[in-house]
Protein backbone atom coordinates (compact mmCIF):
# COMPACT_ATOMS: atom_id res chain seq x y z
CA UNK A 1 0.00 0.00 0.00
CA UNK A 2 1.45 3.42 -0.96
CA UNK A 3 2.23 5.93 1.77
CA UNK A 4 -0.17 8.87 1.85
CA UNK A 5 1.19 12.41 1.54
CA UNK A 6 -0.15 13.26 5.02
CA UNK A 7 1.45 10.22 6.64
CA UNK A 8 4.75 10.89 4.84
CA UNK A 9 4.68 14.55 5.94
CA UNK A 10 3.97 13.47 9.52
CA UNK A 11 6.92 11.07 9.52
CA UNK A 12 9.26 13.74 8.11
CA UNK A 13 8.16 16.21 10.81
CA UNK A 14 10.11 14.04 13.26
CA UNK A 15 13.37 15.06 11.57
CA UNK A 16 14.73 18.32 13.01
CA UNK A 17 16.10 20.59 10.33
CA UNK A 18 17.74 23.95 10.12
CA UNK A 19 15.82 26.80 8.55
CA UNK A 20 17.08 28.72 5.55
CA UNK A 21 15.88 31.50 3.31
CA UNK A 22 17.11 30.97 -0.23
CA UNK A 23 17.37 34.03 -2.42
CA UNK A 24 17.95 34.83 -6.08
CA UNK A 25 16.87 37.22 -8.80
CA UNK A 26 15.01 36.52 -12.02
CA UNK A 27 15.98 37.53 -15.56
CA UNK A 28 14.25 40.91 -15.16
CA UNK A 29 16.21 41.64 -11.95
CA UNK A 30 13.31 41.11 -9.52
CA UNK A 31 14.49 39.70 -6.18
CA UNK A 32 13.04 36.39 -4.96
CA UNK A 33 13.30 34.64 -1.62
CA UNK A 34 11.57 31.71 0.06
CA UNK A 35 11.90 29.78 3.29
CA UNK A 36 13.38 26.33 2.69
CA UNK A 37 14.14 23.52 5.12
CA UNK A 38 15.05 21.07 2.33
CA UNK A 39 18.73 22.00 2.24
CA UNK A 40 21.86 19.94 2.78
CA UNK A 41 25.55 19.73 2.01
CA UNK A 42 26.55 17.36 -0.76
CA UNK A 43 30.33 17.53 -1.23
CA UNK A 44 33.43 19.20 0.19
CA UNK A 45 35.46 18.91 -3.04
CA UNK A 46 34.03 20.75 -4.85
CA UNK A 47 31.89 22.47 -2.22
CA UNK A 48 28.31 21.59 -3.21
CA UNK A 49 24.92 22.06 -1.54
CA UNK A 50 21.40 21.30 -2.64
CA UNK A 51 18.05 22.97 -2.13
CA UNK A 52 14.64 21.58 -3.04
CA UNK A 53 11.94 23.97 -4.24
CA UNK A 54 8.34 23.10 -4.97
CA UNK A 55 7.58 23.53 -8.66
CA UNK A 56 4.34 25.46 -7.99
CA UNK A 57 6.16 28.08 -5.89
CA UNK A 58 6.01 31.53 -7.47
CA UNK A 59 9.79 31.90 -7.25
CA UNK A 60 10.63 28.52 -8.81
CA UNK A 61 11.27 30.00 -12.26
CA UNK A 62 13.75 32.51 -10.84
CA UNK A 63 15.98 29.77 -9.45
CA UNK A 64 15.93 28.03 -12.84
CA UNK A 65 16.79 31.10 -14.90
CA UNK A 66 19.18 32.98 -12.60
CA UNK A 67 22.08 30.58 -12.45
CA UNK A 68 22.96 31.86 -8.97
CA UNK A 69 21.40 31.74 -5.52
CA UNK A 70 22.25 32.32 -1.87
CA UNK A 71 21.39 30.09 1.07
CA UNK A 72 20.87 32.12 4.23
CA UNK A 73 21.00 29.92 7.35
CA UNK A 74 18.82 31.57 9.98
CA UNK A 75 19.81 32.18 13.58
CA UNK A 76 17.61 31.36 16.55
CA UNK A 77 16.41 34.99 16.74
CA UNK A 78 15.02 34.96 13.17
CA UNK A 79 11.80 32.93 13.24
CA UNK A 80 9.96 36.05 12.06
CA UNK A 81 12.26 36.18 9.01
CA UNK A 82 11.33 32.58 8.23
CA UNK A 83 7.62 33.39 8.53
CA UNK A 84 8.03 36.51 6.37
CA UNK A 85 9.68 34.63 3.49
CA UNK A 86 7.21 31.73 3.81
CA UNK A 87 4.33 34.18 3.26
CA UNK A 88 2.56 35.03 0.00
CA UNK A 89 3.63 38.70 0.03
CA UNK A 90 4.05 40.10 -3.51
CA UNK A 91 7.37 41.78 -2.60
CA UNK A 92 9.08 39.90 0.19
CA UNK A 93 12.05 42.28 0.14
CA UNK A 94 10.09 45.45 0.88
CA UNK A 95 11.48 46.83 4.15
CA UNK A 96 14.00 43.97 4.50
CA UNK A 97 17.72 44.68 4.88
CA UNK A 98 19.56 42.94 2.04
CA UNK A 99 23.07 42.76 0.68
CA UNK A 100 23.58 42.29 -3.07
CA UNK A 101 26.57 40.31 -4.27
CA UNK A 102 28.53 41.22 -7.40
CA UNK A 103 25.86 39.53 -9.57
CA UNK A 104 22.97 41.31 -7.85
CA UNK A 105 21.82 38.21 -5.94
CA UNK A 106 20.42 39.20 -2.55
CA UNK A 107 21.45 37.79 0.81
CA UNK A 108 20.34 38.54 4.36
CA UNK A 109 23.01 40.28 6.48
CA UNK A 110 21.26 38.99 9.64
CA UNK A 111 21.77 35.31 8.67
CA UNK A 112 23.91 33.03 10.81
CA UNK A 113 25.73 31.99 7.63
CA UNK A 114 25.32 32.73 3.94
CA UNK A 115 26.44 30.47 1.11
CA UNK A 116 26.69 32.18 -2.29
CA UNK A 117 26.20 29.54 -4.98
CA UNK A 118 26.44 29.06 -8.72
CA UNK A 119 23.76 26.72 -10.05
CA UNK A 120 25.51 23.52 -11.07
CA UNK A 121 22.54 21.36 -12.01
CA UNK A 122 18.75 21.26 -11.77
CA UNK A 123 17.14 17.85 -11.35
CA UNK A 124 13.57 16.62 -11.32
CA UNK A 125 12.43 15.61 -7.84
CA UNK A 126 8.73 14.82 -8.27
CA UNK A 127 6.73 17.89 -7.24
CA UNK A 128 10.00 19.67 -6.40
CA UNK A 129 13.12 20.64 -8.31
CA UNK A 130 16.49 19.81 -6.81
CA UNK A 131 18.96 22.63 -7.37
CA UNK A 132 22.60 21.70 -6.90
CA UNK A 133 24.82 24.69 -6.20
CA UNK A 134 28.57 25.09 -6.15
CA UNK A 135 29.48 27.32 -3.22
CA UNK A 136 31.60 30.24 -4.38
CA UNK A 137 31.66 32.32 -1.18
CA UNK A 138 30.67 31.96 2.47
CA UNK A 139 29.91 34.52 5.15
CA UNK A 140 29.79 33.27 8.74
CA UNK A 141 28.46 35.07 11.83
CA UNK A 142 28.17 34.06 15.49
CA UNK A 143 24.99 32.70 17.02
CA UNK A 144 22.77 29.67 17.44
CA UNK A 145 20.70 28.09 14.65
CA UNK A 146 16.94 28.17 14.19
CA UNK A 147 15.49 24.65 14.00
CA UNK A 148 12.17 23.32 12.77
CA UNK A 149 10.74 20.19 14.40
CA UNK A 150 7.22 18.75 14.41
CA UNK A 151 5.71 21.93 12.99
CA UNK A 152 7.35 24.35 15.44
CA UNK A 153 10.47 26.45 15.64
CA UNK A 154 13.03 25.25 18.16
CA UNK A 155 16.44 26.42 19.29
CA UNK A 156 19.53 24.89 20.82
CA UNK A 157 21.96 26.44 23.23
CA UNK A 158 25.57 26.04 22.11
CA UNK A 159 27.10 27.04 25.47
Amino acid sequence: MPVSADHFRSALSHFASGVTVVTTKDASGKLHGITVSAFCSVSLEPPLVLICIEKTTGSHHAFEESGFFSVNILSSERSETSEHFASMLPDKFEGVDVRLDSRGVPSLPEALATLECKLSKALDGGDHSIFLGEVENVIIRNGDPLLYYRGEYRTINSD
